[in-house]
């Protein structure tokens, strides 16, 4: 935290789901939150709520795909702001194609576009002003999938999900020495929007038993409140109901 007091969030895939919670939740414990995602409205919608309730957001319209969009995206939060003390990586997507029985190459690219590569931008693109902070917290959503494999969400979800695990704990073993940490947030079933995407969407009945935007919302805020000496390596989160157990997956 600066001496003012002021902590800015950045937060990809906000205008839904568990960006969208992080980000309210984020605002709530008093960070300044920039929410980024594809849909300009979703964004607008997710700022006024924070707003209305006292927080500071704005919003960002950015593909985590485009490297360039995201490079100029925290260049623009640093310029108008100072610095970036918080990235969350939430932005991620799944195919309705996603055996190998019928998987195709196109969603594959598009998989590894986002959930992988988008991930890397992002903190690549944070990197000089966290170091020059000597201090910050990356919180990559991953998934379940990212440590369990499963049939269900495919093998780019799943490999895509891996890499992000991976790809957190190498951050942390290089830039431990700049101040810097991140954690590799893994949920399992969240009743988000994403769920729509699936060959067989969850009942009601079911998506009620499993983990809320906001038990993810809490969680991020947790992992960004801890003190700079913490680093929160990694969290597997599920539901009491886990369907991988009870035989619903």
């Amino acid at each position: 935290m600066t001496k003012n007091g002021k902590r800015v969030a950045w937060v990809t895939g906000g205008g839904s789901g568990i960006g969208e919670a992080g980000a309210e939740a984020l605002a709530a414990d008093g960070f300044t939150v920039v929410v980024s995602g594809r849909r300009a409205d979703a964004l607008d919608a997710v700022v006024a709520k924070i707003t209305a309730k006292g927080g500071a957001a704005e919003a960002i319209a950015l593909d985590v795909a485009d490297v360039d969009a995201v490079t100029a995206a925290a260049d623009r939060i640093v310029a108008t702001h100072g610095r970036i003390d918080c990235l969350v990586n939430s932005a991620g997507i799944n195919v309705p194609k996603r055996s190998w029985a019928d998987m195709e190459l196109d969603g594959w690219n598009k998989l590894v576009e986002i959930n992988l590569n988008g991930v890397l931008y992002c903190m690549r693109a944070v990197l000089p002003a966290m170091r020059a902070q000597r201090d910050g917290c990356i919180i990559n959503v991953s998934s379940w999938a990212g440590r369990h494999v499963s049939k269900m969400p495919g093998p780019a979800y799943t490999t895509t999900k891996h890499a992000v695990l991976a790809l957190t704990h190498s951050f942390n073993m290089d830039e431990c020495v700049n101040g810097l940490r991140a954690c590799c947030l893994m949920p399992a079933e969240v009743a988000t929007p994403i769920l729509k995407m699936r060959p067989v969407v969850p009942s009601a009945q079911d998506q009620a038993r499993m983990l809320q935007p906001d038990d993810l919302g809490r969680t991020i805020a947790f992992v960004a409140s801890m003190p700079p000496h913490v680093c929160v390596n990694e969290i597997l989160i599920s539901p009491t109901w886990n369907r991988s157990f009870v035989g619903g997956l």
